[in-house]
């Protein structure tokens, strides 16, 4: 071997052993999973918590908003879990014991391009969810209010709408 050759055997090697270093993402995105599912569940005791003094329409919105903002988390937390596997199967390694089961294929990654489309649909998913905490909170007090309302639900189906077609195209 050349001195050419022990050179490129050297940077290719080393190229390929800087991959590992996407297991640093990989543990961050794990630890923010467990965090943001705890955070979630204590956002919806504490939602539920108010089923205890419900007094009136706005115990209602607090307890609802309560549980909602849990389910934008778990969703936050869910797009890291897909992101922390898709990153560790791209860059480290296949996960096998998620292989055993082969009616499970949601967290398989095969791609940088899958991996975007899967965490985009769960974003427009949290976006979605955050804009509905939003509604409750928001006071219908024209036809203006009502029509801007109108207006953003159907903005919001048109993009579901295209990200199902856009995977229908794919499938």
């Amino acid at each position: 071997m050349n001195h050419k050759q022990k050179l490129e055997h050297f940077v290719e090697t080393s190229l390929w052993t800087i991959r590992f270093l996407a297991i640093v993402p990989v543990l961050f995105g794990v630890v923010s999973v467990l965090g943001l599912f705890i955070l979630g569940s204590a956002e919806i005791i504490s939602g539920l918590s108010g089923y205890m003094h419900f007094k009136h329409e706005e115990t209602a919105k607090i307890i609802l908003g309560g549980i909602i903002g849990g389910i934008d988390l778990y969703l936050i937390g869910i797009v890291l879990m897909i992101f922390s596997f898709g990153i560790y199967e791209l860059f480290i390694s296949k996960i096998d014991v998620g292989r055993q089961n082969e009616e499970i294929q949601i967290l398989e990654i095969k791609s940088l391009d899958q991996l975007k489309d899967k965490v985009l649909k769960v974003i427009v998913m949290v976006l979605v969810v955050a804009f509905f905490k939003k509604v409750l909170e928001m006071p219908i007090a024209t036809t203006l209010d009502l029509l801007y309302l109108a207006i953003s639900i159907l903005l919001i189906a048109a993009s579901s709408y295209l990200l199902r077609s856009k995977h229908d195209m794919h499938t």
